[in-house]
């Protein structure tokens, strides 16, 4: 069999992330992989500010589209992405056979002095280019200034570094994966700090109709993480939301009984709609489902119309 063709984009993360792919097939397979890196839509935005739509007009994620044009033009035989990068709609042609085991879900504080969050100066500039970070960081503190930031891990530190900022926020499974676990000051309890949709999760796409490559690639699915995403990428369809949508969700299996917890924020974190639901693992998809019509009958449609971004539009 040739080398298994590897899409990644080209950040540290994502070749870590990539690479860590490739190892787990040539242990369980023994085959032979090639890393193809290809720059995204999104890598050119690094610096657009946090308004820039999360996605292009075809409702493609920017941070995928070009890996998954790839895949539709055979030149490479899956791609690696993030979840929380992953639009809920998938081009026709292609599949999820797996989602690999999930890493630590919360996010963390980065402080340049070393203190907490409740520590921080009134005023204090936090940098973070996410609206869902942003909107819950001034719920709990309404004083603290939020500023834009892009670009990779290393380039965030170094804005930190610079004092641009006094802390800024991070995924920890990011800085797990590159090592720098080290840095962080704090990591938020995941209630306090809802995640992203598909925080913290590998997802390896491939072509639907390329059976063998599938097969290969779904003996690195774990099924409690699968539920999970599924769940949580439900209740984000049900809400017709983004990555730039004020919303955090956080799936997780408790007794075997799959829990999710969501809210839907204003952008100035003033007010929230929070509600939980839960059951049985095999029905993720109805749970999160449910769990957005919820949300919606609380009002969550109009938070998020706040937000630019009205349900049931694309």
């Amino acid at each position: 069999m040739t080398a298994l063709r590897i899409g990644t984009r080209g950040s540290p993360l994502a070749l870590w992330q990539a690479n860590h792919v490739a190892q787990r097939l040539a242990q369980i397979h023994g085959i032979e992989t090639q890393l193809v890196r290809i720059r995204t839509s999104g890598d050119h935005l690094q610096s657009a500010s946090v308004s820039q739509p999360a996605a292009s007009a075809d409702g493609k994620g920017i941070f995928i589209k070009e890996l998954e044009d790839a895949l539709l033009a055979c030149t490479v035989d899956l791609a690696v992405h993030s979840m929380k990068d992953v639009p809920t709609e998938i081009p026709a042609g292609l599949a999820f056979p797996a989602i690999l085991r999930r890493e630590d879900v919360r996010d963390c504080l980065i402080s340049r002095d070393a203190r907490i969050f409740d520590e921080l100066p009134r005023s204090a500039r936090v940098g973070t280019g996410s609206l869902r970070r942003q909107a819950q960081l001034l719920h709990r503190r309404p004083d603290l200034q939020m500023v834009n930031v892009r670009g990779n891990v290393d380039t965030r530190l170094r804005k930190l570094a610079g004092e641009e900022f006094d802390a800024i926020v991070l995924a920890v499974a990011g800085l797990n994966r590159l090592g720098a676990a080290a840095k962080i000051t704090q990591a938020f309890d995941a209630v306090f700090m809802l995640p992203a949709v598909g925080q913290g999760a590998i997802g390896i796409e491939t072509r639907a109709d390329d059976v063998p490559t599938s097969e290969l690639v779904a003996a690195l699915d774990d099924s409690e993480t699968c539920a999970c995403i599924t769940a949580e990428r439900a209740l984000m369809q049900e809400l017709q939301g983004g990555c730039q949508v004020p919303l955090g969700a956080w799936a997780r299996l408790v007794g075997g009984e799959l829990q999710i917890t969501a809210a839907v924020f204003s952008p100035d974190g003033r007010e929230s709609v929070r509600r939980e639901d839960r059951g049985s693992p095999a029905d993720a998809q109805a749970i999160g489902g449910r769990l957005g019509q919820s949300l919606i009958a609380a009002g969550a449609d109009k938070l998020l119309r706040l937000a630019g971004r009205s349900v049931g539009q694309p």
